[in-house]
Formats: structure tokens, C-alpha cells, sequence
């Protein structure tokens, strides 16, 4: 995969999982001023991994092969927690704190 392509899947699934977390937030009735803040979605490239945190917290990596993992603590992948790659995340909803398959 092209580093261009894969940035902007990653770039893709970031808009998904910020999208999802607001409308969570706002059906769960949370809109205090500023809430969207809290589902701020940030991405870190890195060597191995690029991270994509939510608000100020690390929460998914993704593999240079497009495979979103869960995390076990910042920056440690946690391969027991695999969330599809980046072709299939129509397949999940991200809104929830961890991710599920639809």
C-alpha cells in the first residue's frame, strides 16, 4: 500500500470514529460546552504503527498492512484486540468505547 492511499484511509477512519463518538455523546445527552473536544480524533504516524488517539487518550494503531488493533497502553499494540483494517470499517461501529461489528 502506497503511504499516500494509506494515510488517507487512516485520515478516512479517523472521520468515522470522531463522527460516531459525537453522535454517541449527543444521544447519551452529553453537550456540555466543548464536549466535542472530548472526541477529538488525532493521528500519530510512527515506524511501526500510526496511532489514532480520541480526545487526550490513545485508543486504536493501525499497521503499516492497514490492520486496526486496540491498544494495551500508549503506543503498545494489543493483537488480541483486532478491529478489521482499514478496508473494513463500515464493517464496525466506532462510537461506542470499543469498537463492535455491525
Amino acid at each position: 500500500m502506497n503511504t499516500q492511499t494509506e494515510l488517507s484511509k487512516i485520515e478516512q477512519f479517523a472521520e468515522v470514529l470522531q463522527r460516531e463518538t459525537i453522535e454517541r455523546l449527543r444521544n447519551e445527552g452529553i453537550t456540555y460546552i466543548g464536549f466535542e473536544k472530548s472526541a477529538l480524533v488525532t493521528i500519530k504516524p510512527g515506524k511501526k504503527y500510526t496511532k489514532v488517539d480520541i480526545g487526550g487518550s490513545g485508543k486504536y494503531m493501525v499497521d503499516d498492512e492497514g490492520n486496526i488493533y486496540g491498544i494495551k497502553a500508549y503506543g503498545v499494540i494489543h493483537r488480541g484486540h483486532y478491529f478489521g483494517t482499514l478496508d473494513t470499517i463500515n464493517d464496525y461501529y466506532w462510537g461506542n468505547y470499543r469498537a463492535y461489528k455491525k
